[in-house]
């Protein structure tokens, strides 16, 4: 039987980071426990935090389940955290400007050619662009999973519109407006800033046309996006506009929003749709959702747009696998994060090991996000495993395959009471003319028993993530 990491408890006893939370928890009645949660549903509803689920059928828009159970983290853990993914964010970036330029990481022999050039998220329309301050990611959330004490790795990076940070906010918000005791009786860090820094790291990037203080908005593909809900609060938090493509419009070298005193120009674009939607001029032409001319205005150095057109290629699943590599060539130093190791089905001795060893591993669509496409191997039945095989077989380039992770569990309100559930977590590191990110991040936990699986698409929930002060 697999042993887990249990970050509240070592050998029957409560670590140090969750001592005061284990009085909380023996405290608390199962009365109350419902009474609380139930008050956090509402407010959750009342203030429209609402995902959707696509394909489904039904109610597109649902509640994100919420975990009152906080996951902790000490000082100095954070530390190490903090450094990994800055580095990371440095790295990745370097990458971009390099693919998008001399190519010199793959002149070098580091990673393939195929890899970066034949990849979907390839953008050849910005090639030999260099964004302003050389930051094509400028908002990187990182997965990041635990395995004991000091072992953390690297699960996947999102390099181009990462969400969720909606949540780490909010889940912080319900927290201490239910139990404003414990924020009393802890030191925890806070994340209320990140409205600031976002703004901050946008205004920084604005294009060296833009003489004055930026305008910024957020560009949404509109309300049946299932991070919406996201995009409007964001604006909100820094007080810039939500606009869809048909509020922007191309006039010479400048891109306007209409407004009800006339057109604006417009700095900076926080992008939350996809590269194909940008501009159908230049990319998907059937486009309802960008800007017409859009891209030759970036091109020429008139708007920046967070983060930039082709940064997809950096968080390819197969090109993750080379980030290490990207570390050591660009920065001259060794990972602080380990990745998880990683078999390539494209490579022929990799898809030899992967079909052998199927029912052990968890294989993903090199492209693939949200849970889908993917195969755990340990919790799959022989047909669902035979047919991801006949998947393999047919298209080895797109799957990659990781062993089955011991994923550390933190306690969890269950409907029987408290368990040990299997979490993850996304921080958000922010790349502008400096790197900040706030002291915590998303955490999504697989709230069904046994699960691996902690998406929200896939029954997953989110929890507050407490870094504790020094």
């Amino acid at each position: 039987m697999t042993s887990y990491f249990n970050e509240m408890y070592d050998g029957g006893q409560v670590r140090a980071p969750y001592a005061r939370l284990s009085d909380w928890m023996a405290s608390m009645p199962a009365d109350r426990r419902l009474e609380k949660q139930a008050e956090a549903e509402a407010l959750f509803r009342r203030i429209g935090i609402t995902f959707a689920v696509y394909g489904e059928g039904g109610d597109p828009d649902r509640l994100i389940p919420f975990d009152m159970f906080p996951r902790v983290f000490t000082h100095s853990e954070w530390g190490k955290l903090e450094r990994g993914i800055k580095q990371r964010a440095r790295a990745l970036n370097a990458f971009l400007v390099d693919v998008y330029g001399r190519g010199e990481i793959v002149r070098a022999g580091r990673i393939p050619a195929h890899l970066v050039y034949q990849n979907e998220a390839f953008e050849r329309a910005v090639v030999g662009f260099v964004p302003p301050k050389g930051v094509y990611s400028h908002i990187v959330g990182i997965d990041i999973v635990r395995t004991g004490p000091t072992d953390f790795y690297v699960l996947e990076d999102n390099c181009r519109t990462p969400s969720g940070v909606s949540y780490m906010l909010e889940s912080r918000e319900m927290m201490m407006r239910m139990f404003p005791d414990l924020f009393r009786e802890n030191r925890i860090e806070p994340v209320d800033r990140y409205h600031e820094l976002l703004r901050r790291t946008l205004a920084s990037v604005a294009p060296a046309k833009c003489e004055r203080d930026p305008t910024i908005v957020i560009l949404t593909p509109g309300h049946f996006n299932s991070a919406y809900y996201e995009h409007s609060f964001l604006a909100d938090l820094m007080g810039v506009e939500l606009v869809e493509g048909a509020d922007l419009f191309v006039d010479g070298a400048f891109v306007y929003m209409r407004t009800t005193q006339g057109p604006k120009r417009v700095d900076v674009i926080y992008r939350r749709i996809d590269d194909a939607f940008i501009d159908p001029l230049c990319f998907r032409p059937d486009s309802m959702l960008g800007v017409p001319g859009l891209m030759d205005v970036y091109r020429s150095g008139g708007v920046t747009i967070c983060s930039a057109p082709g940064a997809g290629v950096a968080d390819d699943k197969a090109v993750y696998t080379y980030v290490p590599e990207m570390i050591r060539f660009y920065l001259g130093e060794e990972p602080i994060l380990n990745n998880v190791p990683t078999w390539k089905c494209a490579e022929a001795d990799d898809l030899g090991h992967v079909l052998t060893n199927l029912g052990d591993l968890v294989v993903k669509e090199v492209h693939g996000s949200g849970g889908y496409g993917m195969l755990v191997g340990p919790k799959s039945t022989k047909a669902e495993i035979e047919e991801f095989r006949a998947r393999i077989i047919a298209d080895p380039g797109n799957y990659i395959a990781q062993p089955t992770l011991a994923l550390s569990t933190t306690p969890t309100f269950v409907a029987e009471g408290i368990a040990p559930r299997h979490v993850d977590l996304r921080p958000y590191c922010l790349v502008g003319e400096k790197i900040e990110l706030v002291p915590g991040g998303m955490t999504r936990v697989a709230l069904k028993d046994g699960s691996l699986v902690v998406n929200s698409s896939q029954g997953g929930g989110v929890k507050d993530t407490w870094v504790l002060a020094e």
